[in-house]
């Protein structure tokens, strides 16, 4: 057996077996040829930078997992867990240099939901399921599909998914109880349960909200607003409540010293009893981790001068995704947030990913107890400012500053069917509206009636003076919505015996349209008035003859232009008298 560039050839006597090479055999050639690529002349300094950009997206990561862990519907533990396994399992096979994947708002958005409905172990099943469904996009190529979803529709899932956050946190920054399956009912239960702040979450969660606010840029880039908010807020609390059991305002609890959940897949086993209720969350999980993932991926590739590998990138989240849930994390994607600062921090290679594994594993093990009295007030307000720095405002800024009318449809349609219903019909919608907005857009059609000018025919063989002739121009498609259109001037043209269709702007015509030029020609024809057609192009003339209209017709009676049409009409005169 030979195996040679892009085959296998199995011998066998005088004959040769030729096998394409199983697409496997492809991946890791083009995985391994790009890793060759990117530690080429790799050294202590490179390693150095790594490390660095390492512990300073770990800086950032680190309250933002305990945030979306909590947000998720799951426990702050579980989303360290999440970051850390995304961190190693996501960031080796990434299918670019800089991706850093993890919990994300958006992830959590949808999470919550889903574990209010299935409880923990559903979640976790879904993010298996959603595993497998980013292997077989990728497998079909189905990664592609992003591209063709327009950014007034993204910039409006972003929005849905920031006001889903900021709801779904109104309990931990206050400190108060609701209930519902998702943030609207929530918010509706208010009005029969009550609203009494817990007036200590509320001081914690704006001491967040401010320093977040206010803090100096400066000195972002020696520890995010986020993680000295936190740090602070922390010191206060311990200050204020020495002990957990004195504490006025909910905490995190206890962050177990283990890489494994108490929800873990591996100990507590695949529950299959909820599969089918769990199919549709697990799309939406699949589809937001492809759209979010292949986004940051362009983005942030945008910032390194390197362009990502979709569907490497792909494998990457459906083989960390399956394995997360076996730990008990909820599942991940790719996060521009961590992943430009990581670009930003001078990280060299994949290596940044794993080191902020390495530096959230040593948190966990070493800081574990100071975490636990984190307020989660605290961490609602973190991911307050989160949720409203994910809005994209310039875009929005320019969808409604400019007066785009089609694109402020589709940003406001898709934002709100994300909070109403879920990630899936959200996309969907956004993307229906777009398609019908261009439809309606590109499908105007533009009927032109004229009489014919015998001082412009003049010198052009044109013996008659046509005064019984009328030129219609048409300009656009004709299909079932715009053949209206034509066949309302036609009755409204006065006084002819003949009629000439010019059709030089007509890019397409569909089955419907030609039914009713076959009405119209029998019509006019039972009048005794002769239609001719000019400057019909090869699209259209191909549907006409298909559906044998051409023939009817009479291809006589089609024409290059008006001068030809009328000296057609002229000779069919002639030939009658």
């Amino acid at each position: 057996m030979i195996i040679r560039n892009y085959c296998i050839i199995i011998e066998n006597g005088a004959f040769a077996y030729i096998l394409e090479k199983p697409g496997v055999f492809v991946f890791f050639k083009k995985y391994f040829s790009d890793l060759k690529k990117e530690f080429k002349g790799y050294n202590a300094k490179s390693l150095s930078k790594d490390l660095m950009a390492g512990l300073t997206v770990a800086a950032v990561a680190l309250p933002l997992a305990l945030a979306f862990g909590v947000s998720s519907g799951a426990d702050a533990a579980a989303g360290l867990v999440t970051a850390i396994f995304a961190g190693i399992f996501i960031g080796v096979f990434s299918g670019a240099s800089y991706q850093i994947s993890g919990p994300t708002g958006a992830m959590s958005a949808i999470l919550l939901t889903l574990s209010v409905k299935f409880g923990i172990q559903g979640v976790l099943m879904a993010g298996f399921l959603s595993g497998a469904i980013l292997v077989l996009a990728a497998i079909f190529k189905i990664g592609k599909l992003v591209s063709y979803i327009p950014a007034p529709v993204i910039t409006g899932f972003t929005s849905g998914i920031a006001i889903i956050i900021a709801l779904g946190q109104i309990d931990n920054f206050f400190g108060t109880h609701s209930e519902g399956s998702d943030a609207i009912e929530k918010l509706i239960s208010y009005g029969e349960l009550g609203f009494s702040p817990n007036w200590t979450a509320v001081m914690f969660g704006g001491i967040v909200v401010a320093i977040m606010l206010l803090y100096p840029k400066k000195l972002q880039q020696y520890i995010p607003s986020s993680l000295a908010s936190i740090i602070i807020v922390l010191i206060i609390n311990m200050i204020m409540f020495p002990d957990a059991a004195s504490a006025k305002a909910a905490e995190v609890g206890s962050i177990p010293r283990s890489l494994l959940t108490d929800q873990a897949l591996i100990t507590n086993g695949f529950d299959f009893s909820n599969i089918k209720g769990l199919i549709t969350p697990a799309i939406s999980i699949a589809a937001l981790g492809m759209i979010e993932s292949l986004l940051c991926g362009a983005s942030a590739g945008k910032m390194k001068n390197e362009r990502i590998d979709a569907g490497r990138e792909l494998v990457a989240q459906g083989i960390g995704n399956m394995l997360i849930p076996l730990f008990g994390g909820v599942p991940a994607t790719a996060a521009i947030a961590r992943t430009s600062v990581a670009i930003k921090s001078g990280g060299q290679t994949r290596l940044v990913s794993v080191f902020h594994s390495v530096t959230l594993i040593l948190s966990m093990f070493l800081l574990g107890g100071v975490m636990s009295r984190i307020p989660l007030s605290a961490l609602a307000g973190v991911l307050m400012v989160t949720a409203w720095r994910m809005n994209e405002w310039d875009s929005i800024k320019q969808i409604f500053g400019k007066k785009l009318k089609e694109s402020r449809l589709q940003f406001l349609v898709t934002m709100a069917a994300t909070v109403v219903f879920d990630l899936t019909i959200a996309i969907v919608a956004g993307v229906v509206v777009a398609m019908l907005v261009f439809i309606l857009k590109s499908s105007k059609l533009d009927v032109t009636a004229s009489k014919v000018d015998a001082d412009k025919l003049s010198g052009k063989g044109i013996s008659g003076d046509h005064k019984g002739t009328r030129v219609l121009y048409l300009t656009g498609p004709l299909f079932f919505g715009t053949q209206d259109i034509l066949t309302n001037k036609i009755h409204e043209l006065e006084n002819y015996s003949d009629l000439v269709i010019s059709m030089r702007g007509v890019p397409n015509i569909d089955d419907s349209a030609i039914n009713e030029l076959d009405s119209l020609l029998t019509e006019l024809g039972s009048q005794g008035i002769h239609m001719v057609f000019t400057g019909v192009c090869p699209t259209v003339m191909g549907k006409m003859e298909q559906a044998g209209f051409a023939e009817k017709v009479g291809k006589d009676n089609f024409y290059w232009d008006a001068v030809q049409a009328f000296k057609g009409i002229e000779d069919s005169k002639a030939v009658k008298a």
